[in-house]
């Protein structure tokens, strides 16, 4: 199989594994069996395996560093066969003191068969791991006597004051009758002869006075042999009668020259309680002409090796970052359209359009209305649509552009909201048997997934219109409010709109939000479109005989059109109201047109108020009765904060309404200032105040609402259906673009 992109499959390869190995360590320090006290289980088997009497040998490791390649896969097998009866780590077990590091040398050390000790190293100290060293294993320093002889292990970190251990080495020694004493310690009391690699000032014992009242203590008491690591070699010399071996080769960082290697020390005590060291070396010997380059070799792999799993980490994050930095610098990119499109093979025969939207008729909002007459538009171009939709109770009978999907959950007051079953294979079989050109999203979710996931598999391109403002709508949501708004509600249009294959958004302000919040899908802006002969052509009769039935004089006639729902903020216009009525002698009635889940909050606030006379909630109205509502008024007044484009504002300018409305992304594109409306921040005092405006001046109100006439006509159906069109056949021609670009690049 060959990847459009393989440079892409590893880098997504690379983040797997790190998220593996990071999951990985959250395993060992959360689930992973607890141990505590090990050294003393540890010394209760040396005393079983070693006779009174007898003589026993075990084996010094250094700087084990958690290592899986050398010492858990190398080493360990060995000091299993070799006869030995326990081994003891000079300093630097683990890679560092965390609990994941100590979790794993647990790990390791379980596939040894003898028993082992630990002496505590700089490596254990570190990231605060004194207080693991001694909950997992035992104290810092101690002392055990096996036969006749006395092991004995320091604390050379700094955690433990250096002169309680000098006196009580001194206080032990002076009442020991030993006849071999060997002494460990992590950091080496000596300097070797040899150059160790990069060795510091504070890599040996510290601070001096430390170090000599310790060798004061070794020549005293004839201390046979010191053991020491956290140097990357191994060095022995001898000083009076004690030989000083550093031993720092059991799976850390080394050369792979004459002093730095991997190895073990062997020590064999004999029954009389003379002691015998000797070195053993890993691997064979070595190919002079290939020394130099495997030495490099060795220093880089060690380098890392602080385990596998650090290695494989490490590794890992490096190639991520690398392939990030490739794709940054070296891949050229064309932030430009491409202007090389050819969109008229497509505009010259008719197309076949699936559309799938989470609510349309007969519920009524903004977006079914939409689709509806985007459909009407498209269907008197000559082109086929099918809608896939949730089924309604009250749906019309005869639909054979419309699959109407069934229920799995409806919500709201009215039910008006629904989760259709998208699991029903037949959906997927109508839409491949409909043939679709191009498939059109309403919804970033559910019926929308599914839809883009059906253009994928039909191998069409997929458009997504941007009608809502989720973050508004986090109420509706069984997740934390203040989660959803700032986080997941951007994130989830984001990652739909970049999954699509081009987005219609109502205004260049709501493009500019999907500019920010990362959408690289290429954006056409194209404002929904409203019947506007509709609006001219009302009867006035008809007019005349619904101010008779609403019981309406001489008043002035504010009206809104809006779901009511939190998010439409519509306690924000009761409340202007109840203040403009107190500051104006012009009378006046507020219609409120539409229906939703806080009728009756809503309601009873209106009656809180005794604002009945001036505050109505009408109710819904059927669409094509909405024109004649619309010219009863003589403003618009509108608050919600939520739209996208507010197609009511298009509507009420083409029935000669000025708007006043409340700035947002929706309004801002559509509502002049002082042109066809005012729009005011979210503040009521000037929101008022421009309703007052509209209300007391007949003349200015005279002038706007001519003016809007004017503006909504731009807006028909049937130029919104043609530019959509034209925004299909641009998709398609770029994606038959890629879909050619990609095919020869794989041959």
């Amino acid at each position: 199989m060959i990847f459009r992109n393989p440079l892409k499959l590893v880098f997504y390869l690379c983040l797997l594994v790190v998220l593996l190995l990071v999951g990985y360590k959250i395993y060992l320090n959360l689930f992973t069996e607890d141990f505590e006290g090990l050294h003393t289980e540890q010394v209760e088997r040396i005393d079983r395996l070693v006779k009174p009497g007898k003589p026993f040998s075990f084996a010094v490791v250094g700087n084990i560093n958690n290592s899986v390649g050398i010492f858990e896969n190398r080493i360990i097998p060995e000091l299993n066969s070799s006869g030995i009866d326990f081994m003891v780590s000079a300093g630097n077990a683990v890679s560092g003191g965390g609990e994941d590091k100590y979790r794993a040398l647990y790990g390791s050390l379980s596939h040894l068969d003898i028993p082992y000790l630990l002496t505590f190293g700089p490596n254990e100290y570190e990231e605060f791991g004194s207080f693991r060293f001694y909950n997992h294993f035992g104290p810092h320093f101690f002392s055990i006597q096996i036969n006749e002889s006395r092991l004995i292990f320091l604390d050379s970190t700094g955690k433990t004051p250096w002169r309680w251990q000098i006196r009580w080495l001194d206080d032990l020694l002076s009442r020991d009758n030993s006849k071999a004493r060997i002494l460990f310690i992590g950091n080496p009391p000596l300097e070797p002869d040899e150059d160790a690699p990069f060795d510091q000032r504070e890599d040996y014992l510290q601070p001096p006075e430390f170090r000599e009242a310790l060798l004061k203590e070794i020549e005293q008491y004839k201390i046979d042999l010191v053991f020491s690591a956290n140097l990357s070699l191994y060095a022995k010399e001898a000083r009076g009668d004690t030989d000083f071996i550093i031993t720092g080769g059991a799976g850390g960082l080394v050369l792979n020259n004459d002093t730095s290697f991997y190895h073990f020390v062997r020590v064999d005590v004999s029954a009389e309680g003379e002691v015998n060291s000797s070195l053993k070396r890993l691997g064979g010997a070595q190919n002079p002409i290939l020394k130099r380059l495997e030495g490099l070799w060795f220093f880089i792999y060690s380098l890392l090796y602080a385990g596998y799993i650090n290695f494989l980490l490490i590794v890992a994050v490096f190639a991520a970052l690398a392939i990030k930095l490739y794709g940054a610098i070296f891949i050229g990119k064309d932030y430009y359209p491409d202007y090389d499109l050819d969109p008229a093979p497509w505009l010259e025969r008719p197309l076949r359009v699936a559309m799938f939207t989470n609510n349309y008729l007969p519920f009524i909002g903004g977006v079914p209305i939409s689709i509806e007459r985007l459909r009407r538009g498209l269907e008197n171009l000559g082109d086929k649509l099918l809608i896939v939709a949730p089924r309604y109770k009250d749906q019309p009978e005869a639909e054979a552009h419309v699959l109407r999907v069934p229920s799995l959950l409806a919500m709201g007051a009215k039910r008006e909201f629904r989760l259709a079953n998208i699991f029903l294979g037949r959906i997927r079989k109508r839409v491949r048997a409909f043939a679709p050109d191009i498939i059109h999203l309403h919804h970033p979710f559910w019926l929308g997934s599914l839809g883009l996931f059906v253009a994928r598999r039909l191998k069409v391109p997929a458009i997504y219109t941007y009608h809502t403002r989720l973050e508004h709508y986090a109420h509706f949501v069984p997740l934390p409010g203040m989660l959803f708004r700032n986080l997941i509600s951007h994130t989830l249009i984001k990652r739909f709109s970049n999954k699509c294959d081009g987005v219609i958004v109502p205004t260049y302000s709501t493009e500019e939000y999907l500019r920010m919040i990362g959408v690289k899908t290429p954006t056409f802006v194209q404002p929904t479109g409203i019947e506007y002969q509709r609006f001219q052509d009302v009867r006035r009769q008809d007019i005349d005989q619904l101010r008779h039935q609403l019981k309406l004089g001489d008043e002035k006639v504010f009206i809104s059109v809006s779901r009511l729902s939190n998010e439409k903020n519509i306690d924000f216009m009761i409340e202007a109201i109840d203040a403009l009525r107190r500051e104006t002698d012009v009378p006046f009635r507020f219609l409120m047109i539409g229906d939703g889940h806080q009728r009756d909050r809503l309601q009873k606030k209106i009656e809180d108020l005794d604002l009945r006379q001036h505050f109505s909630l009408v109710g819904a109205i059927p669409p094509e009765d909405m024109a004649t509502w619309y010219r009863l008024g003589d403003a618009f007044l509108f608050a919600s904060k939520s739209e996208t484009q507010g197609m009511v504002i298009l509507e009420a300018m083409a029935a000669g309404l000025p708007v006043v409305a409340v700035r947002s992304s929706g309004i801002e594109d559509v509502v002049r200032h002082g042109f066809n409306g005012f729009k005011t921040p979210e503040k009521q005092d000037q929101w008022r105040a421009q309703v007052k405006k509209l209300l007391e001046d007949d003349q200015l109100r005279s002038k706007l609402a001519s003016q809007a006439l004017d503006f909504a006509k731009d807006y028909s159906v049937e130029q919104f259906a043609t530019d959509v069109r034209t925004i299909y056949a641009t998709t398609l021609a770029l994606f038959s673009k890629k879909r050619k670009r990609s095919g020869s690049s794989q041959e």
